[in-house]
Parts: C-alpha cells; sequence; structure tokens
C-alpha cells in the first residue's frame, strides 16, 4: 500500500477536507515501473479517482508501482513533470501554454477537464460577485502558482474594462480559504471543485460563485502530462497510466461513495459527504455531450487550438514565444477502444 504523509495544510481546510500527500512505497515488484504522478494541489476528494484507480490495481494491471506527490498548484506540478520529480502531472491547458512560452517541453495526452474549472470566490453581503464587471475595483486573493487572475484580465479586456482595476493579494492556496472566510480578503480565485469546502467554512454569509466557464471562456483544463522526452521514451507507460487513471474515473463516477471511502484510506482526515459533493462537481467538468460520444479524457484538435489561441493572445507573454497548438499535446496516447463515462 501506499503510505501517505501530510504536506502543505493548515489547520481548518485539514478539518474540512483532509490533506495528504502520498510517497512511494518501499519495495516495489521488481516486474512493475515506477511511475510518480504529481497532483496539482494537496490530495483533495476530488483526486479520488487516482486513488481508486490504485486501490482497485489498474495502475498494477498496466505494469505500474505508482506513486503520488502534492504540488503547491498547477505551475509546480509542470515544473516536477518538467524536472523529473514526477514523470506524469495533472497539469491544466492555459497553465502549460505559459510554461511553454517559457521553455517547458511538457505536452498534455490526455484532458479530463472539459470546461474550466477557473471560480471566483465571494460572499454576499460581501464582494458579491456575479458579472464581470464586479472585477472593477475587487481585490482577490491568489498567488504566483495560479493564473486564474490572468485569465480574468483576459476577460476584462475583452469586456472593454480595465483589467489594472483588478488587485491581485499574494496568499498561498493553503491560505486562501481561510483568508476569505474570515473577511481578511473579499474575494478568492480557486477551482469550483472547492466549493463544499468553502461553504461549510463561511459563517454568516452566502459563498458566491462566479464560474468563467458560465460566462463565456471556453478553454480545456486539467488532464495528464509528461515531457516530450518522457513521451518518446516511455510510450507504453504513458499509455497505460492514462488507461488506468481513466477507468479510474469511471469507476468513481459511477460509484462515488465507494471511491469517497477508498481515497479515505490513503487521507484519513477527508470527510466522506464533502467528496461526493467534489466528485459531483468533477463529473459536471468532465462529461461533456462530446465526452459522452467519444470516451473520457478525449479531445479534439479544434478546440486544443482555440484553447492555446486564446492564451496566446491572453497570456502576457511575448508573441515570439506563443506556442503553436500542436506544441501544447501529443496523440496516440488514449484508450482504444475508449474508456466511457
Amino acid at each position: 500500500m501506499v503510505r501517505v504523509s501530510a504536506a502543505v495544510v493548515f489547520s481548518a481546510w485539514l478539518a474540512l477536507c483532509g490533506v495528504l500527500a502520498s510517497g512511494a512505497p518501499a519495495h516495489a515488484a521488481d516486474s512493475l515501473t515506477n511511475v510518480t504522478f504529481s497532483l496539482d494541489f494537496i490530495v483533495l476528494g476530488r483526486d479520488a479517482p487516482f486513488f481508486v484507480a490504485l486501490d482497485k490495481g489498474y495502475y498494477k494491471k498496466e505494469g505500474l508501482n505508482v506513486s503520488i506527490i502534492p504540488s503547491k498548484g498547477t505551475a509546480q506540478a509542470i515544473q516536477n513533470v518538467q524536472s523529473g520529480v514526477a514523470q506524469l502531472g495533472f497539469i491544466d491547458v492555459p497553465s502549460l501554454v505559459v510554461a511553454r512560452a517559457g521553455g517547458s517541453t511538457v505536452k498534455v495526452v490526455s484532458v479530463i477537464y472539459q470546461k474550466a474549472p477557473f471560480t471566483f470566490f465571494s460572499l454576499d453581503p460581501g464582494a458579491d460577485v456575479t458579472k464581470l464587471k464586479d472585477f472593477v475595483g475587487l481585490t482577490v486573493g491568489s498567488s504566483s502558482g495560479s493564473y486564474i487572475s490572468n485569465i480574468a484580465r483576459a476577460m476584462m479586456r475583452k469586456a472593454g474594462l480595465d483589467p489594472n482595476t483588478l488587485t491581485v493579494e499574494n496568499v498561498e492556496p493553503s491560505a486562501r480559504l481561510a483568508m476569505l472566510a474570515t473577511r481578511q480578503v473579499p474575494a478568492i480565485d480557486f477551482y469550483i471543485i472547492s466549493k463544499p469546502a468553502v461553504e461549510r467554512a463561511v459563517k454568516g454569509a452566502k459563498v458566491v460563485t462566479f464560474l468563467f466557464a458560465d460566462h463565456g471562456l471556453q478553454l480545456y483544463s486539467n488532464g495528464i502530462g509528461a515531457t516530450e522526452a518522457y513521451l518518446k521514451e516511455h510510450p507504453d507507460v504513458v499509455k497505460g497510466f492514462v488507461r488506468a487513471t481513466l477507468r479510474g474515473y469511471q469507476y468513481t463516477f459511477a460509484h462515488p461513495e465507494e471511491a469517497a471511502q477508498i481515497i479515505r484510506k490513503y487521507a484519513p482526515a477527508l470527510d466522506d459527504k464533502i467528496t461526493v459533493e467534489e466528485l459531483g462537481i468533477v463529473r459536471n467538468l468532465a462529461v461533456t455531450p462530446a465526452i459522452e460520444m467519444d470516451g473520457l479524457g478525449t479531445f479534439n484538435a479544434a478546440e486544443m487550438k482555440s484553447s492555446v489561441e486564446w492564451m496566446d493572445e491572453n497570456g502576457g507573454f511575448a508573441k515570439d514565444k506563443a506556442p503553436k497548438p500542436e506544441d501544447i499535446y501529443a496523440t496516440g496516447f488514449l484508450p482504444k477502444p475508449p474508456i466511457m463515462p
């Protein structure tokens, strides 16, 4: 069994969600290939599909001995993969476009979140952010590892609003929930999947969500990525990992209560009810009409091109550094037949 140790926590979040990171087993079977996978944050209920794949033996069936490690955001997850700390990572496409502009060689091979989960959380009474105009003059708790506020500024520009009026206060991801709950910042950026924990943390106010995808943002988001070199040298490992992971998502969506119990074996502080709620949100992000036809984790070139071009235009990097769509993704690693939701 993979052992799990505490990482990147604060007391309020730990009590609400449970935060634990996994490490490699002391002894792996000689016949299995060791693979380290980097999450995009600390271990939370939304990550249950990876632990279901681990617990059900899906990775082992593919000949893989998988260890799961946490990170402090997608930027660090990409760095983990690029540096070799992890061979594979859970990374989002917008952040990857920025990373590729900076010289990264990571590519995505499967897109799990078809809709971007980027969200501003605020309170009512409070900032009560419900429309783009509410971004004007807003202070939002964010960090250098988060790209959500930069995307917000791009949406403001497109709507004819002054993006310079949005102020970002540097707040570590693990501290943002507490900062909002104690009214130290009027808004925070996070993923919509955090909503169940945010609602439980906040007292005396209604939690207001502004999901960018509901206000015109069309971007692919989180998926599985690896460096170009690793994809070339270990294609069968990547194919096996993707297949096993998508089986984990398939089983999790069909059995969310059991999935909540499974991930709690690895992160005992997690709350089953929060996990089930998070998994319901994940399913809404991951299962679209296209996915119901083509299978979990699939993507198409036209939508990937649109996502990359949007980021090239709004990413804030030099035009001569802008990556091409084909720099961002690699094909041929999805299972055949596809894993259906």
